[in-house]
Formats: C-alpha cells, sequence, structure tokens
C-alpha cells in the first residue's frame, strides 16, 4: 500500500509540478478541470447515480470549466460566486453535517448531484483563479489544508480524546481540529517570513490578509480556512458513509479517489478567494 501511494504520489506530481511553473497558467487550469470532472465521476457514483449520468456528470463539469475559462470571468467579477460558495458550505455543510448520512441518504439523488456537481465547479474555479494571482498565493492557500490535515493527524493520535463526529468519521477529535489550527499558524509565521526574505511572484494568502487587515485579521481568517477544511473532509465522509464505501474510487492506487484527496480543499479555495478579494 505504502510503495502504491509513493508512486501515484511521484506521478501526479511529475505531472502537476510543469504547469505551476510555466507563464501561462492554461496548463495547469486544464490538468486540474480533467481531475475535478473525475471527481465529478466518482461524486455521481456515490450519490446513486448510474454509470451512464456519472459520465455526463463529469462531462457537464468539464463543459461547465471550459466555459468559465474561455470567457475570461476575471477574479473580481467572481467575487459575488466565492462568498455564495462560502454561504453554502458555513451553513448548508454545518446544516447538512448535523444531520449525517441518514438525512443526506433521504435527499432526493438528482439534488445530491447537481450540488457536488456545483461545488466541484466553483471550487475548480477558485483553483484555477488563485494559480491567476500567482504560483504563491495559491501554494499558501493549498498548504493551509494539507498543514492542518497532517497537524490534525499527528495530534488526534497524540492527544485524541473527544470524539468530533462519531456517527460521520469516529477517527476524528476535537484535539485534532485544535493541533490543525496551531499547524496553521505555525506555517503563517513560516510564510509570512519566507515572503519578507524571498522574491516571488506574488504575495501569499497569509501575506495579502495581514497587509490589507493586519495581524489579527490574518490569524483568525487562517483559523477560520483550517476550520472549513474540516467541514469539507467531512462532509465527503458522511457522502462516502451514506453509499456504504470506503474511497470515493480507485482511480488513485494507494490513495482511493480523487475526491478523497481534494474534498477538504472544496470549501477552503473560494472562500480564500472571497477573503483575498475584500
Amino acid at each position: 500500500m505504502l510503495r502504491q501511494r509513493v508512486i501515484t504520489a511521484l506521478v501526479l506530481a511529475a505531472l502537476l509540478l510543469p504547469t505551476l511553473w510555466v507563464t501561462s497558467p492554461w496548463p495547469f487550469m486544464v490538468f486540474t478541470l480533467a481531475m475535478i470532472s473525475a471527481a465529478a465521476w466518482e461524486w455521481a457514483r456515490l450519490n446513486g447515480q448510474s454509470q451512464a449520468a456519472a459520465v455526463g456528470g463529469a462531462v457537464v463539469v468539464a463543459a461547465a470549466g471550459a466555459w468559465t475559462a474561455s470567457s475570461d470571468w476575471r477574479v473580481g467579477e467572481s467575487l459575488w460566486l466565492w462568498w455564495v460558495a462560502v454561504g453554502a458550505w458555513v451553513f448548508g455543510g454545518a446544516w447538512a453535517l448535523r444531520g449525517g448520512p441518514i438525512a443526506w441518504g433521504r435527499w432526493p439523488a438528482g439534488l445530491r448531484a447537481w450540488l457536488g456537481l456545483a461545488l466541484l465547479w466553483v471550487g475548480w474555479w477558485a483553483l484555477a483563479q488563485a494559480r491567476v494571482i500567482g504560483v504563491n498565493f495559491l501554494l499558501s492557500t493549498l498548504c493551509i489544508v494539507f498543514a492542518a490535515d497532517i497537524a490534525a493527524y499527528f495530534g488526534g493520535r497524540a492527544f485524541g480524546r473527544r470524539k468530533l463526529a462519531p456517527t460521520i468519521s469516529p477517527g476524528k477529535s476535537w484535539e485534532g481540529v485544535w493541533s490543525g489550527w496551531a499547524g496553521v499558524l505555525v506555517l503563517a509565521i513560516f510564510w509570512l517570513v519566507l515572503d519578507a526574505k524571498m522574491a516571488t511572484d506574488s504575495p501569499s494568502v497569509f501575506t495579502l490578509l495581514r497587509q490589507r487587515h493586519g495581524a489579527v485579521w490574518m490569524a483568525l481568517t487562517v483559523l477560520a480556512l483550517a476550520s472549513l477544511s474540516v467541514v469539507g473532509d467531512l462532509f465527503e465522509s458522511m457522502v462516502k458513509r451514506c453509499a456504504g464505501a470506503k474511497d470515493s474510487s480507485r482511480l488513485l492506487p494507494g490513495h482511493g479517489g480523487v475526491l478523497d484527496r481534494i474534498d477538504a480543499l472544496l470549501p477552503v479555495l473560494p472562500c480564500a478567494m472571497a477573503l483575498a478579494s475584500l
């Protein structure tokens, strides 16, 4: 299993990293749109759609992404979309998680499928627009999720006592969440120092927030982004538990599916774009 995970990670890195360092954002956008379309296929299957309908869902997301990108819909023009997505994740996500897998399964299958496709499309567009702002901004936003996840894993294993959502993801604890918060604050300090000492193509999300609103606001928003990453993770876990599935698919050997790897990013990316656009 570990060997598979490493090989898959290396292959993905070999495909993704070159797209980050070319001047044009288009290679990155094309590669990530292909991945998000695969996640749309997984989402539709998890929510009771037939194989044909799942493929159709992937095509819909790919077409929506291609149309959005080709229409030259700029960052500032998407501000309303980011805040709609934030509201959907904060209020809708909390409501869905409170109901749990049983309540989720009572929603009409078609509604669940289309909701997921919309969230995936918005998440991808936020990812693409973060790349337009700059690689440093994009990587710093992604690393909030990675740092929160890694710190939560080790903090939860070491100190975890109180379960966060036992009916959805029994392995997660409140101590893990707090460890994730500590991890992203350490990351923010590290990145602020890095920005001050190195020339980058764009300010990081940490520097941008601190320059515009101050250190306290930056710290609070970073904690909010880390919390949203937990919501995204729990939301996908709830959907999988409702479907009786361990992974979203087997597209990524050793890792499960694409959705398993991007679930925490889906709420964080539009929220980061909303905050950066203030």
